[in-house]
């Protein structure tokens, strides 16, 4: 693929996210609390987060793994970080979810997994063909503060996730309202860790497909954050 023809696909890509981000500025998604009769067959919300989030996996690794070029320590880094959140995410988080007998709409899971093998397919793209860091990238300030941001909102996003799964005991499914932690300063804490964690990484990879999938992980999260306040 020419870099022309990526530069271009990444553009479509945004202005797709852009006109979601207002779709969901007045629609919400039939997802999590506001699931609801009518949008097709359903599937156990633990298992819908397991499929969804791991089809990403695989569509970022494999472009990396075909090609040709030698992997440099600090890509291996940026190749790092990305698939530890995914990893958790992917295999851990739905392991800890509280969601007996709550479920999520195939068409949620199938526009996921869309959205996700894009997003990997573009990432992964970007390290196989274009990535080209100076061997001392890892003293730039760009490189820095993305780092600080990244690991301060992946510890965010984390840290309030499992404090929402934490307020249900046992076989509990009704909604609370989290308080403390940083629940104290931020409604949703646990989506600006991750908008948070997501500029970050544009930031340090200088990607072109960074700052897209943080304008795309901002036009998901940000509607509903600005709504009303996290339920679990």
């Amino acid at each position: 693929m020419s870099w022309e023809l990526y530069h271009q696909l990444i553009w479509i890509w945004i202005l797709i996210g852009f006109i979601t981000f207002i779709y969901l500025l007045f629609k919400k998604a039939p997802f999590g609390r506001h699931t609801r009769p009518g949008w097709g067959p359903t599937i156990p919300d633990a298992w819908g987060w397991l499929i969804m989030e791991l089809a990403l996996i695989p569509s970022f690794l494999i472009p990396i793994w075909q090609s040709e070029r030698a992997v440099s320590p600090m890509i291996l880094l940026m190749v790092g970080l990305f698939m530890v959140h995914y990893i958790h995410r992917s295999l851990f988080y739905p392991l800890f979810i509280h969601t007996k007998g709550k479920r999520m709409p195939l068409l949620i899971v199938g526009s996921a997994i869309l959205f996700n093998g894009v997003n990997g397919l573009f990432f992964g793209t970007w390290f196989a063909h274009f990535a080209d860091y100076p061997a001392d990238w890892s003293m730039d300030p760009k490189f820095i503060i993305g780092l600080i941001l990244f690991v301060v909102g992946a510890w965010i996003n984390v840290r309030s996730d499992y404090q929402l799964i934490n307020l249900r005991k046992g076989n509990e499914t009704g909604y609370k309202i989290p308080l403390g932690g940083f629940f104290r300063w931020v409604s949703c804490p646990n989506h600006f860790g991750e908008m948070l964690e997501w500029t970050g990484y544009a930031i340090l990879t200088g990607a072109f497909p960074g700052l897209a999938f943080a304008f795309w992980t901002v036009a998901n999260v940000l509607p509903p954050f600005a709504r009303s306040p996290c339920l679990v």
